[in-house]
């Protein structure tokens, strides 16, 4: 019999993804269909996965998550963002509770138009004043007139912005006690003033209302009924009497009550989470569920490279500036507020670098900040930089960074030698020997070419040798004390102080001795910039500092 529903539901096949089309072909068809409740974005998704077909957006539910009472408390506005939060994180349609339409029939016009405009696929009022009452609250609560609600309904229909969109007319005659033959009467004059599908109501514990209602209404329309009251009849006795489109309408909050009620005693009892983060769900699952996969994936595609991997400071040395350095090394001086050794370490941060070692020496207990792990050359007076690099080996694993901890420098330099090809990039000051004077440069590059300046001249750029002795004419830049090493260029680069080690050269060698023999066997590349960095040797270099931040 129901399939004359179908018959008159103008489905069309190319619209069948289409969150409308859903909703009527579910509601109009003689297989059951189960909307479950949720009222946010999270309960949504937990009800899709679940398996559900369709959702009921419960007024009551709503209001109560907002803390609010079933009385039209909140605004529907108020009710309309929520929903759209619902609709961004499922793709299951939503027939919402739209009370008692929050006014008259030009108050329904306007909420059917911008219910259509968030893909809300129906909406269901019932035919009580505004604003309205809980059903389960009082007795006999008055009901709105027969004609006046029809308009409602002819007002909504003559509103939706999509063919298939349901309206719902909710009849209140029998939780109001006014009998059998009201309801009907009413649920006839509803269904002929244009609603899809009538959603028939009862408080009492029993179907026996309910039941009789569907066999008097002889299926002229889609029936949907809320089996709150009535939850111990079987399913399967209301589907036999052809009542398919049932709602669970306001379990999942009051699951969510019970359960934040319990965790919030046993917590606030045990003042412990010993007991309770066994029976909740694990951070991970809620990361799951909002979509965090999804969002990673996005900004890979969608936001530039950003570092993912390790970076090692080297800050074994004590430095000389005078009293700032009599009682910690010069990583820790203060440069407006912050420890150059924080400052330097934001700068790793802000591209995405997290985990940070400091192989520290003179004053180590000096160097200590939140967030970064150390590792002590307790040699460092006797030994060089590859000699501290050296102690962190086992930090250098996978993509690193390596920083002296006396720089400073743009975050877009970091930026760039990250995004570099290249297994070993050092990032090269093309500028910075010539504006230094004689003997304060130790680590002078020479690349295979040096920088042109022409934006048409992308050839990657090489190290050949780095030495404080390398002839003018051949210096191709200073080296900033800044490299990144890929995992391949991590494997080389413990493999290069190995070989040191055997050959008794680890302790004494420097920085520009251990990247020369690198670039003997392996490419390095050059990543050139143009100043905007500065390392601290001196006290003025701590007042260029201070200008540089």
């Amino acid at each position: 019999m129901r399939d004359k529903y179908l018959d008159t539901a103008s489905i069309n096949t190319h619209r069948t993804n289409s969150r409308f089309a859903a909703l009527r072909e579910n509601i109009c068809s003689p297989q059951p269909f189960f909307l479950m409740e949720a009222h946010s974005g999270l309960s949504a998704k937990i009800v899709e996965e679940a398996g559900f077909r369709g959702l009921w957006a419960s007024g009551l539910t709503i209001s109560a998550s907002l803390g609010l009472r079933d009385s039209n408390e909140a605004s529907w506005t108020q009710v309309l963002d929520v929903l759209e939060f619902m609709v961004d994180s499922t793709r299951l349609p939503i027939l919402v509770d739209g009370d008692t339409g929050y006014g008259n029939f030009n108050n329904v016009r306007r909420l059917v138009r911008k219910l259509g405009q968030r893909q809300i696929a129906g909406v269901c009022i019932e035919d009580k004043l505004f604003p309205k009452t809980n059903s389960f609250i009082g007795e006999r609560q008055p009901l709105a007139d027969i004609d006046e609600f029809c308009g409602r309904i002819k007002a909504g229909k003559d509103s939706q912005t999509d063919d298939d969109f349901v309206l719902v007319a909710r009849v209140e005659a029998l939780i109001s006690g006014h009998g059998m033959e009201e309801a009907l009467r009413r649920a006839e004059a509803y269904r002929a003033a244009g609603a899809d599908a009538i959603l028939i109501h009862s408080k009492l514990s029993s179907a026996t209302e309910i039941l009789d209602f569907a066999k008097h209404w002889e299926q002229r329309c889609p029936l949907v009924i809320v089996p709150t009251m009535y939850h111990s009849t079987p399913t399967e006795v209301l589907l036999q009497a052809g009542l398919s489109n049932i709602i669970w309408a306001n379990h999942n909050l009051r699951a969510s009550i019970t359960a934040m009620r319990e965790t919030s005693r046993q917590i606030f009892e045990t003042q412990s989470l010993g007991e309770t983060e066994s029976r909740v769900a694990t951070v991970k699952d809620v990361f799951r569920l909002v979509g965090n996969a999804e969002l990673e994936a996005a900004e890979k595609r969608y936001l530039p490279a950003r570092a993912t991997g390790k970076a090692v400071i080297l800050a074994a040395s004590g430095g000389d500036l005078g009293e700032l350095t009599d009682h910690q090394p010069k990583c820790m001086v203060d440069i407006r507020g912050k420890p150059l050794l924080q400052r330097l370490a934001d700068t790793l941060s802000h591209v995405g670098i997290r985990e940070i070692s400091v192989v520290r020496g003179y004053r180590k207990e000096s160097v200590a900040l939140a967030g970064i792990r150390t590792i002590d050359n307790d040699r460092h007076a006797e030994t060089g930089e590859a000699y501290s690099l050296s102690c962190a080996a086992d930090r250098i694993d996978g993509e690193t960074v390596v920083v002296y901890g006396d720089v400073l420098f743009r975050d877009y330099i970091l930026e760039g030698i990250m995004a570099t090809d290249g297994d070993i990039v050092l990032a090269v000051d093309a500028l910075g020997a010539k504006l230094k004077p004689p003997g304060r440069v130790r680590d002078l590059v020479a690349a295979d070419h040096g920088f042109s300046g022409h934006y048409l001249d992308d050839r990657p750029a090489y190290l050949q040798e780095m030495s404080p002795d390398i002839a003018p004419q051949s210096i191709s830049g200073e080296w900033i004390g800044l490299a990144r090493f890929s995992t391949q260029g991590a494997v080389w680069l413990r493999e290069e102080m190995a070989a040191l080690e055997s050959e008794g050269l680890l302790e004494k060698a420097d920085m520009p001795v251990l990247l020369t023999r690198l670039a003997a066997k392996h490419p390095v590349a050059i990543h050139y910039i143009l100043a905007h960095w500065l390392d601290v040797d001196t006290l003025t270099d701590v007042g260029n500092a201070l200008n540089f931040i």
